[in-house]
C-alpha cells in the first residue's frame, strides 16, 4: 500500500496523475487532440461499433482505432469520453451498462421513465 501511495505522489508531482489502465477513469493535465476521422464500416449483425478514441498510455495520448464489440443482450455500450473538469482532463473508459428496457438509448439507471408505454 505504501508503494502505491508513493507512486501516486511521484506521478502527481510530475504534473500528471494517472490510474492503472484497468481503472474506469483517467485524470491528466493535458487535453486530448481532436478525434481522428474514421470510416465506420457497415453494420454487422450481433456487434456494436466502438469508435476510435484518444487513450492515455505512457504519459501521452495514443490513438486507439475503432473496433467491433460483440453485442451483449440487455446491455448498452458507452464509448470512452474525455471531459474537462477543474483545469484537468478526465477520461471515462468504455463500458457496458446493464438495462435499457424501452430501447431509447438511455440506460434504465439514468432514465426517468424506463418503461414508459407511450414511448416510441
Amino acid at each position: 500500500m505504501k508503494k502505491l501511495l508513493l507512486a501516486a505522489a511521484i506521478a502527481a508531482s510530475a504534473g500528471t496523475f494517472t490510474l492503472p489502465a484497468s481503472a474506469a477513469v483517467i485524470v491528466v493535465q493535458t487535453a486530448p487532440p481532436a478525434p481522428r476521422d474514421e470510416v465506420v464500416p457497415p453494420p454487422r449483425h450481433g456487434y456494436v461499433w466502438a469508435p476510435g478514441y484518444w487513450d492515455w498510455r505512457n504519459n501521452r495520448h495514443v490513438w486507439t482505432k475503432g473496433h467491433w464489440e460483440r453485442e451483449r443482450r440487455g446491455y448498452v455500450y458507452h464509448q470512452p469520453t474525455w471531459a474537462e473538469r477543474n483545469g484537468h482532463w478526465e477520461m471515462t473508459r468504455g463500458s457496458w451498462a446493464r438495462g435499457d428496457s424501452d430501447h431509447d438509448g438511455v440506460p434504465n439507471s439514468r432514465d426517468d421513465h424506463p418503461n414508459n408505454p407511450r414511448r416510441n
